[in-house]
């Protein structure tokens, strides 16, 4: 089997970029795509997406059976195809100049649960499975916002990666983009778009405000052209599975109405507060929900809830029952902060940018994310799973839905989470040996 960085330079070496438009023009020089407040406090944060199918599900699928549903797809979504500019205060947005999505072919010699199993010990395997690349690099002006990659394995299985920038949306809207893909490539073409965003409505606010720095957000000094988080360490990923009896286990020890999410989360507070140096680093830390109205196909929205939790205690001391409880009940929304600043800020050239994922320890609930939503001829992928590019160096813990890869011979895999975390390559190590010592996670 052969090793993570020589298995990318092999893919590398055999693939094959093109582009993929809207089926009928759409763009024009005045349409465009305004970038709201939220939006660009996401601007240096990037979503990556990993589906696996297996042979049956793609056989006899041409990269043209493929790509053809993405032309009627990029119709509805027209910004995604976009590129982006500046206005005359120097505030980004998007023009809908129809300059498309990339995709991306490319083959291994590997077969899925080969690659599965290096991936257990090591997930930056996944990273040559979507396309990795930075807004701004080379030119912001041509950088496409989305890449489609498709990677073909020995044993006539695919995977679907996805690179999407998350200036355009949260994780489900990403997320919601690839399973319409799908659902078109079957036959089922919505109508129109219900839900596109009004380009004439503003958020931008119509009194200076005062600087504020969300406890969320960290500043750092303006990229400029080149969207892409400035990091002082190495960060590396890691997916945990936590089995359905397991998830049942945790709530039945507590005494309210809690999550699996809230459960996780402070148990991952908690063992890394006992790993780091100075645990009075680790009181804050910051919880991302998704909004709690229905989202539907509301195609580009970062909409999710940002909030801060602070202990007045030292965490790696506490009962994980307590942490659930500052969780629950003891947040503080940051969100109308954020737009505020943004707000503030968006009116001429940035002269900071912010870091979101990871500026503190932070947790994000995607337990309601349709990841196994996306389907090839009537099946769903056999593993899928997201994760963050350009994440601060406080790291970040995504909850996510597990599928059936951890549950080939049960029936209840729908209770099962996979917790994929980021973080710098020392703490990952500890956190492993922590969970697995003390939880049982692995």
């Amino acid at each position: 089997m052969v090793s993570s960085p020589e298995t990318i330079h092999c893919l590398k070496s055999s693939m094959r970029l093109s582009t993929v438009v809207p089926a009928t023009v759409t763009g024009q020089e005045h349409k465009v795509h305004e970038l709201t407040n939220m939006d660009l406090a996401m601007k240096l944060h990037y979503i990556k997406g990993i589906y696996f199918f297996r042979s049956d599900a793609v056989e006899g699928l041409t990269v043209n059976d493929l790509k053809k549903p993405m032309f009627q797809l990029l119709q509805l979504y027209f910004a995604v195809s976009g590129r982006i500019r500046r206005s005359g205060t120097g505030r980004p947005f998007i023009v809908c100049n129809d300059g498309g999505v990339r995709t991306v072919e490319a083959c291994c010699d590997e077969t899925i649960d080969e690659w599965l199993a290096m991936a257990v010990e090591d997930d930056s395997v996944f990273d040559g499975l979507a396309y990795n690349q930075a807004l701004g690099d080379p030119d912001l002006g041509f950088s496409p916002l989305v890449f489609v990659q498709f990677t073909w394995f020995k044993c006539g299985g695919m995977s679907v990666g996805l690179s999407w920038a998350n200036v355009l949306g949260d994780a489900f809207s990403a997320s919601e983009f690839l399973n319409l893909w799908g659902k078109i490539m079957a036959g089922h073409m919505p109508l129109k778009s219900q839900h596109m965003p009004d380009p004439a409505k503003s958020e931008f606010p119509l009194l200076v405000l005062p600087k504020l720095t969300p406890n969320a957000f960290k500043r750092v000094d303006s990229v400029g052209d080149s969207w892409l988080t400035p990091s002082s360490c190495k960060m590396k990923t890691h997916t945990f599975h936590v089995p359905t009896d397991k998830v049942d286990h945790f709530l039945s020890n507590q005494t309210a109405k809690v999550s699996t999410f809230e459960v996780l989360s402070a148990i991952i507070w908690k063992s890394l507060s006992k790993i780091k140096e100075s645990p009075e680093q680790s009181r804050m830390v910051t919880i991302v929900y998704t909004n709690k109205s229905p989202r539907g196909m509301k195609f580009l929205s970062n909409g999710m809830v940002w909030s801060t939790v602070e202990a007045d205690f030292l965490v790696a001391e506490a009962e994980v029952s307590e942490l659930v409880e500052l969780i629950l009940n003891k947040r503080a929304d940051e969100n109308g902060m954020i737009k505020e600043m943004m707000g503030n800020n968006g009116s001429g050239e940035l002269s900071s940018d912010l870091i979101a994922y990871g500026a503190n320890l932070t947790f994000v609930n995607l337990e309601a994310a349709e990841i196994y939503g996306l389907e090839l001829k009537g099946q769903k992928p056999v593993y899928a799973n997201y994760s963050i590019n350009g994440v601060g160096d406080e790291g970040v813990v995504l909850v996510l839905p597990a599928g059936p890869k951890y549950g080939k011979d049960r029936d209840d895999v729908n209770g099962d989470r996979t917790v994929t975390v980021v973080l710098p390559e020392n703490l990952l190590a500890q956190l492993k040996v922590d969970l697995k010592k003390n939880w049982n996670i692995a």
